[in-house]
């Protein structure tokens, strides 16, 4: 059985680790090998599952594959547009690929700069949408995405009370610019869902001397204080591996430590995403 934690104050139980929309399914015309993919997660009792309208032919993969157990799972996307009008046409757009009358989870993408910020929050910008969104039942809950700049993020939270926020958990984090130590921590304060990404930093976490299997980085991020991690796989056999991992027992503090002194003088390869 997968461990099911609170997605904040939301009310909802999500499976500890989740699908996340890349890997093969940030493809397109790869639809045997995506399906097995959703397949397998759902055979092994993952319950959320992710994507995004910037993620290739992901959406559309999930819509292909959940049929009438749509209504089973905890199902989230994203815009990146920036506009009010833009967020309607790829809201619009994510429900019609994913064959669904609702989201559970809808996501402003990317939530890098300022000017981000300014793009979002002015009148006619895109939390306009989510927000009427969210009023109208075409959503349940509305999060924020950022992994570059702790500190926007943290404003972004402070302009709109958001359910959820997406942001990497991985060993490296500490090193700079930590999302561990900024975010984590104001998020729990306000009850929000705390979802785990760039858990393996792309893969290339897999290549840290004595750290080169998916069990360690996936144990980090589950000792910490999240309700979730996703993950996008390549195939069926990745999708066990990682579930695998996650069942296992959370690193303790001082395997923690340890993993994090091991990593630190990789850490700013592995945070490519800054």
């Amino acid at each position: 059985m997968i461990p099911k934690r609170s997605l904040g104050k939301t009310g909802v139980e999500v499976s500890c680790i989740g699908l996340g929309g890349e890997g093969v399914l940030r493809t397109f015309d790869q639809q045997t090998q995506a399906q097995a993919v959703i397949e397998r997660a759902l055979e092994l009792g993952i319950n959320y599952f992710e994507s995004a309208r910037a993620y290739s032919g992901s959406e559309t993969y999930y819509g292909m594959s959940l049929g009438a157990r749509r209504k089973d799972i905890f199902l989230a996307s994203k815009s990146h547009d920036r506009s009010a009008t833009g967020a309607k046409r790829h809201l619009e757009t994510s429900l019609t690929n994913l064959k669904t009358d609702w989201l559970d989870l809808w996501q402003v993408h990317d939530v890098r700069s300022s000017s981000d910020l300014t793009q979002i929050f002015a009148p006619g910008g895109a939390i306009e949408t989510f927000d009427w969104a969210k009023r109208t039942g075409r959503v349940r809950f509305v999060g924020i995405t950022g992994h570059q700049n702790p500190a926007v993020v943290l404003e972004a939270m402070d302009l709109y009370e958001f359910d959820t926020v997406l942001m990497p958990v991985n060993a490296a984090e500490p090193a700079y610019r930590s999302f561990l130590s900024e975010v984590l921590t104001q998020a729990q304060r306000r009850g929000m869902g705390i979802i785990g990404m760039k858990v393996l930093c792309r893969g290339l976490g897999l290549r840290v001397p004595g750290y080169t299997t998916e069990r360690p980085w996936i144990r980090y991020a589950l000792a910490q204080d999240i309700s979730t991690v996703v993950i996008g796989c390549d195939d069926p056999q990745q999708v066990k591996r990682n579930l695998e991992a996650a069942t296992d027992k959370p690193m303790t503090a001082q395997e923690r430590a340890a993993m994090e002194s091991a990593v630190h003088r990789f850490a700013r390869q592995l945070m490519y995403y800054k």
